[in-house]
């Protein structure tokens, strides 16, 4: 799934490359798709070029190859990959096949029920969150021993870039403490909580998305409080 700026970008590249055969430049591109530095076109191709849609030729310039394209552009449908592959996560039921030495702690390690308490703004904040909507079964391989958790659903596109999509459940550990690039549900000024990257500079913090169609917002250090870290994610489909 492409983002519309690098959906764009594919089709103006694609559309330059028909025309003319060879790529556009990237200030072409940055003009075309109305960004302020050739930075945002970087991390684009970059982003075509991970999921396979570009190929950056070695020792030449302005050398960028079309691999595929999307279904909307007329591209063949996508074939299953070997990269994410998402796992069907069973309810607190017990398995049919479930065998008769694993004992009821081993089964709870499998599967447990957290809160979802709403939806966390991936894109610009959106109000505080404190109610509980309803519960999700959750790997605890994916939970931390001695750590309080709890889920949110996703609303928005900024995180696309770190492989969160609109719809998505993230999963969250309880935190008030957060590393330079850790992905953080962050309060902000005890009103809007958001899903960002979070990095500590001074006295202020940045709350930066993964995509680069959203500004990073700065923010004065008292006016940020960390709810909790990012530790998995669900994906229903």
């Amino acid at each position: 799934m492409l983002t519309k700026k690098q959906l764009d970008l594919l089709e103006f590249i694609h559309t330059r490359l028909q025309k003319d055969g060879v790529p556009p430049s990237f200030d072409e591109m940055k003009d075309a798709l109305d960004l302020r530095s050739k930075s945002g076109i970087h991390r684009l191709i970059t982003a075509l070029e991970e999921r396979g849609f570009i190929r950056r030729l070695a020792h030449r310039a302005r050398a960028i190859e079309i691999v595929k394209l999307p279904e909307s552009m007329g591209g063949a449908p996508s074939a299953p990959t070997a990269g994410f592959n998402p796992k069907v996560i069973d309810g607190p039921h017990p398995s049919p096949s479930q065998p008769a030495n694993v004992t009821p702690d081993e089964v709870t390690l499998h599967a447990r029920e957290l809160p979802v308490m709403g939806k966390i703004a991936a894109g610009v904040p959106i109000e505080a969150i404190s109610h509980v909507d309803h519960h999700v079964a959750v790997p605890g391989q994916m939970l931390s021993v001695g750590q309080n958790h709890y889920a949110l659903e996703v609303k928005g596109d900024s995180m696309i870039d770190a492989g969160i999509n609109n719809g998505d459940v993230v999963i969250i550990s309880e935190t008030t403490t957060a590393d330079n690039g850790d992905i953080v549900v962050a309060l902000v000024e005890d009103q809007e909580a958001t899903l960002k990257k979070f990095h500590h500079n001074g006295s202020s913090i940045a709350l930066e998305a993964a995509n680069p169609a959203y500004e990073t917002r700065v923010y004065p250090e008292d006016k940020v409080k960390v709810q909790g870290k990012l530790v998995g994610l669900i994906r229903t489909y």
